[in-house]
């Protein structure tokens, strides 16, 4: 059991955000396998509030449009900024959009975005230890109704965030965190 805690350990204190990636493909087959294992996220009464878009090969366009749509200005022009960020995004080789459904009732929108977060958290970490990167973006783009309908994001549900997907170019450095000592408060008395 110790070498086990000890993998587990290491993997998540050594999976890092990754924003370079080398442009070797992944294997759509991989990702699945990985969402299969990341769907054991704990979700309260097993309502597996998560849904995915898949952004891979040609189907990349669909992602760097509508984000450019979602860009335009005024006099309908792109500024230099987005060209380059969607020329960076086409560098990128998978595109996952993470959605879950807008619940009215806001202790299950609370319990269904704890866990489509702890989901994406399970997936980052089992494609970290296959070798795979990715960051999870939430720019202001995903709130867009352009973007959102664009990418087939349906009226009722809100988009948790964009993984993009790869295997690492570069792997930054830790940073340091700080002591969980200073944000822990102990009760041992009434």
């Amino acid at each position: 059991m110790t070498n086990h805690i000890t993998t587990i350990d290491s993997i998540i204190k050594g999976r890092r955000s990754i924003k370079k990636f080398k442009s070797d493909a992944v294997s759509i087959d991989e990702i699945i396998s990985l969402l299969e294992v990341a769907k054991w996220a704990p979700n309260h009464k097993l309502t597996e509030p998560w849904r995915f878009i898949l952004f891979a090969d040609e189907g990349k366009e669909a992602f760097i449009n509508a984000y450019k749509k979602s860009q335009l200005g005024a006099d309908q022009t792109l500024p230099e900024k987005a060209k380059k960020k969607a020329a960076y995004f086409n560098q990128i080789p998978l595109h996952l959009v993470v959605v879950m459904p807008e619940h009215p009732r806001q202790k299950t929108w609370d319990e269904d975005y704890g866990a489509v977060s702890a989901m994406i958290q399970n997936f980052q970490l089992a494609a970290w230890a296959r070798g795979i990167g990715m960051i999870w973006r939430t720019n202001d783009w995903i709130y867009d109704p352009i973007f959102r309908e664009a990418i087939g994001v349906e009226s009722g549900e809100k988009i948790i965030g964009t993984l993009m997907i790869g295997y690492a170019d570069f792997v930054p450095e830790a940073k340091e965190r700080t002591s969980i000592k200073d944000k822990l408060t102990i009760v041992t008395n009434n």
